[in-house]
């Protein structure tokens, strides 16, 4: 079970939106690259990164900000937002990232991220963001007709290596996971799901080493970590303690 911690990127700084709005970004580095190293630092093992201007902007808007990143540090990182082309992914992939995470494309054009399995294996996780359990896509700014749940299973079989699902209802504002969607979706297909959005307390932590939640990789912290709620080191322990 992992603990992936977030660099979200706006405009080439480190910063936290509630509930996806650009506008209430709370900016905690100014220098993504000095974070990726703090959280290598503190024992983290993976890094989640997303591209918050590229998501909406449809292409990578905060490539030089990614790149500081992956030279800084050696932990492995996974990346989403505004990546929607198998150039783009092949780029990103040739730059050192272990994952690159399709989103808005995993619902517009879903053969895509079947030939970028095909293509890249193991290196294709699907975004799934979900506002009142609909599939949310262009930066969150869109919602479809999909649930979380239809769109996974269209991936069955096609190689996605994660799924990672945010409630958008709870990103950014420290109420905890939405276990029960969570738990729901993992349930319901076979690809590991990692946990995003909402992520508030070490009990949040307990809850992804309970046994209904064997379908998970893991979970995603934000805005917990950097306003120090949760203590990485004693976090790192419970995931640990639990898988030994």
């Amino acid at each position: 079970m992992i603990l992936f911690p977030a660099i979200d990127l706006k405009d080439g700084q480190c910063v936290r939106l509630k509930l996806g709005e650009m506008s209430q970004a709370t900016v905690y580095n100014a220098d993504p690259a000095d974070q990726a190293l703090a959280f290598e630092r503190q024992g983290f093992e993976w890094l989640h990164v997303v591209d918050l201007n590229g998501a909406f902007a449809g292409e990578s808007v905060n490539s030089s900000a990614v790149e500081a990143i992956l030279s800084a540090t050696r932990n492995p990182v996974q990346l989403g937002g505004g990546i929607r082309t198998l150039a783009h992914i092949e780029n990103w992939l040739e730059k050192g990232l272990a994952r690159v995470i399709l989103g808005t494309v995993a619902v517009r054009d879903p053969e895509l991220v079947r030939e970028a399995c095909r293509k890249f294996p193991g290196k294709i996780a699907v975004g799934i963001d979900a506002r009142g359990g609909k599939v949310a896509v262009e930066g969150w700014a869109e919602t479809s007709d999909l649930s979380a749940i239809e769109l996974a299973r269209r991936f069955e079989g096609a190689g996605v290596s994660a799924i990672i699902y945010t409630d958008i209802d709870r990103d950014g504002i420290l109420t905890g996971i939405n276990w029960d969607s969570t738990i729901e979706l993992a349930a319901a297909v076979s690809i590991p799901v990692i946990a995003s959005g909402g992520l508030a307390s070490l009990d949040d932590i307990r809850r992804m080493t309970q046994a209904d939640a064997a379908g998970l990789e893991g979970a995603i912290s934000g805005r917990a970590l950097y306003d120090g709620r949760i203590d990485p080191a004693e976090a790192l322990a419970i995931l640990k303690n639990a898988k030994g």
